[in-house]
């Protein structure tokens, strides 16, 4: 069975809840998962939107979220996890907001795709300090994913909330 990954805020394709963006309580959403592969020794989550700033001309990948250092026998993350909440070991890393932290959807222009992305890897990785973000994250994975499970959801802001 491949490595999958669930939210029970919303459905692969569906709508992350207000309640989880910039518009609500911007709390981090539950996640769960379930078959990491056998040799799994770490867990890392990144969450991205590649449609920023406006759907219909994206410039960037957004980067919402990351998660690292999470022990293969950890099945879940619950709501409101970031920050403070994460399991023994975990760590996030900086988002593109500029924090160690959850940062809920908040598109400038138009729906967005927000893509949840579990990496089982076959190391565990170290502690990558402070200031560490995509870039470090990714550069530390490379070579060690073994699996990739994806949860993709869509966003956008009410009329007269930008």
């Amino acid at each position: 069975m491949p490595l999958t990954l669930r939210s029970p805020a919303f459905e692969h394709h569906g709508e992350v809840p207000r309640r989880h963006t910039c518009d609500g309580e911007d709390v981090s959403p539950p996640l769960a998962w379930e078959q990491a592969p056998r040799d799994t020794r770490s867990l890392v989550l990144i969450v991205d939107d590649p449609d920023a700033p406006d759907p219909r001309a994206p410039q960037r990948v957004w980067v919402h979220w990351i998660v690292y250092g999470l022990a293969p026998d950890v099945r879940r993350l619950d709501e409101g996890a970031s920050p403070g909440g994460l399991p023994d070991g975990a760590r996030e890393a900086r988002n593109d907001f500029g924090r160690t932290a959850w940062g809920g959807p908040c598109p400038p222009i138009g729906r967005h795709r927000y893509f949840f992305r579990l990496h089982a890897l076959d190391v565990a990785l170290d502690d990558l300090g402070p200031s560490a973000g995509r870039r470090e994250v990714e550069a530390a994975m490379q070579g060690h994913v073994l699996e990739t499970a994806e949860l993709m959801a869509t966003y956008e802001r009410p009329a007269g909330a930008r």
